[in-house]
């Protein structure tokens, strides 16, 4: 199914409901936004894009998002989102290896492109030009291209963290799975909902647009393009019901903004967090301050937010005699896959015992873009291979440990450096920790961690010391720690443990 097919039902049947919006201030309806996206899939044609063809889009947060990839999708062709938080040379790399022929960008974005020498130039159009708004305003297609459930509609590129990014390539069935499930398992949605793009709308708050066009919700872009806590706590009592994805740091940083300003988020519906480890003693205060407004999902972009999910309840539940557990886990099986702990044969480990999580069904990918080899290594027997270590127990509650490539492996012994970290952060002068390996000529590896503490508060080895050894095993203790002004953070709000890595081996940190 098209999703365009979607926004066409939702804008005959809700013409004049409010669908796009600038901070409080509507700026499209429905009918409007998917006339408007009609008139572009009517000039995309006219341009030489045909069904199947990739069309970039390189642009911070703004309501022409939606209009491009709907416009984009209505022609039958395939979406392929950029963080536009990635430097331009870091764009083009993803643009020339997705083969795309036409690039749509804003002023800014398009500049620093424009800069770049290159022998592929694509085609560069920017939003904030003539040309786009020529787009917007052509004779709409009558009716969107019809797409099989096989049919690739967004190419989304992978964080690149230990190589270049892989092309994660997302079928309509995929997109459709992953939305139906979000209405089982995570939240509903009613046409008297929003949902705000806070973060990437290329990535996580991107994806959660399908659910809203559905059910005819309107779609909230802030008036700063961006996650500002403070506005987001002012949208929720201005604009109502609004639900959000947010990384687990950006969910800290909301939740401080909320207590030092003695709010409870009046007007918040949902924070769907996933992206990163959200720690315990996080989401405890969290919940306390904020009150059960939180969902955590678990997925790839390989099973894009489609793994696990932890629902509302189990987050703020206080009451039963495994709540710290359930908090602990990313939840259970979402509706339309299978998820299994294997070991490195590929055969089950026992409920409780670490392995790697694997995944299969209607939501998983077919593969990587023009990377066989990396699809044979991660698709193994019909089963997604995600490369996190973790377990289920007995009820099914999925638990994370680590990537398996940030287990730290000393003495033949393995350190989850989630575990450490746990217990690093439940001293109150901490602020964020994050545990590494590093080489040692005896034990193959030893733990390190980076501390970062809260404004005028201290807290001394010594004192982490023995946190630690009162909490852990003492083999799992860090035998060095560093306190830094900040932890290195990708464009997605995930700390580079890699750069850790490289700041120990140069010896630099500071």
């Amino acid at each position: 199914m098209n999703p365009a097919y979607w926004l066409t039902r939702t804008a005959r049947r809700s013409p004049d409901t409010p669908a796009l919006m600038t901070g409080d201030r509507v700026v499209s309806s429905y009918g409007d936004f998917a006339r408007t996206a009609a008139g572009i899939a009517t000039a995309l044609i006219a341009g030489g894009i045909t069904r199947g063809d990739r069309v970039a889009i390189y642009m911070a947060n703004r309501v022409e998002y939606l209009e491009a990839m709907y416009g984009i999708w209505f022609a039958g062709a395939v979406a392929v989102p950029i963080n536009a938080k990635l430097h331009a040379r870091e764009a083009e790399w993803i643009i020339n290896d997705a083969g795309a022929g036409l690039i749509l960008s804003d002023d800014k974005l398009a500049a620093g492109l424009s800069e770049l020498p290159s022998d592929t130039r694509s085609r560069l159009i920017s939003v904030d030009s003539a040309d786009f708004s020529a787009m917007r305003a052509a004779p709409p297609m009558a009716s969107p291209a019809e797409l099989d459930d096989d049919a690739l509609i967004w190419l989304f590129y992978t964080s690149g963290t230990t190589g270049q990014p892989k092309g994660v390539m997302m079928t309509c069935g995929m997109l459709a799975s992953m939305a139906y499930n979000y209405f089982i398992d995570v939240d509903d949605v009613r046409a008297t909902d929003a949902i705000l793009y806070a973060a990437p709308m290329s990535h996580g708050a991107g994806i959660y647009n399908f659910m809203h066009v559905l059910r005819g919700a309107p779609h909230v872009v802030p008036e700063s393009g961006g996650f500002d806590p403070a506005e987001i706590l002012t949208l929720g009592k201005s604009v109502g019901n609004i639900s959000m994805f947010a990384a687990p740091t950006m969910v800290r940083r909301l939740v401080d903004t909320a207590k030092a300003a003695g709010e409870g988020g009046d007007g918040i519906k949902t924070i769907i967090y996933a992206g990163g480890p959200m720690y315990e003693t996080d989401i405890v205060e969290a919940v306390a301050v904020m009150g059960p407004r939180f969902v955590q999902v678990y997925g790839q972009g390989e099973c894009p937010m489609g793994i696990t999910a932890l629902n509302r309840h189990d987050v703020a539940d206080r009451s039963h005699p495994r709540w710290r557990a359930r908090l602990n886990s990313v939840g259970t099986a979402q509706s339309a896959v299978y998820v299994r702990v294997l070991d490195a044969e590929g055969g089950d480990v026992a409920p409780g015992e670490i392995g790697e999580i694997a995944v299969r069904g209607a939501t998983v990918m077919g593969g990587y873009w023009k990377n066989p080899q990396a699809t044979q290594a991660t698709l193994r027997k019909g089963w997604l291979w995600t490369g996190d270590m973790g377990q289920i127990d007995e009820d099914g509650y999925v638990t994370l440990q680590d990537r398996s490539k940030d287990v730290v492996i000393s003495g033949g012994s393995n350190i989850y450096p989630r575990e450490v970290e746990e217990v690093v952060l439940t001293h109150p002068a901490v602020h964020e920790a994050a545990v590494v390996g590093r080489r040692h000529p005896e034990w193959g590896e030893e733990v390190v961690a980076f501390v970062v503490l809260h404004p005028g508060q201290t807290a001394t080895p010594a004192d982490l010391d023995q946190l630690c050894l009162d909490r852990i095993a003492r083999f799992k203790r860090p035998k060095a720690y560093f306190f830094v002004r900040a932890l290195p953070k990708n464009n997605y709000g995930k700390v580079q443990k890699t750069e850790l890595r490289k700041q120990l081996a140069k010896d630099i940190i500071q």
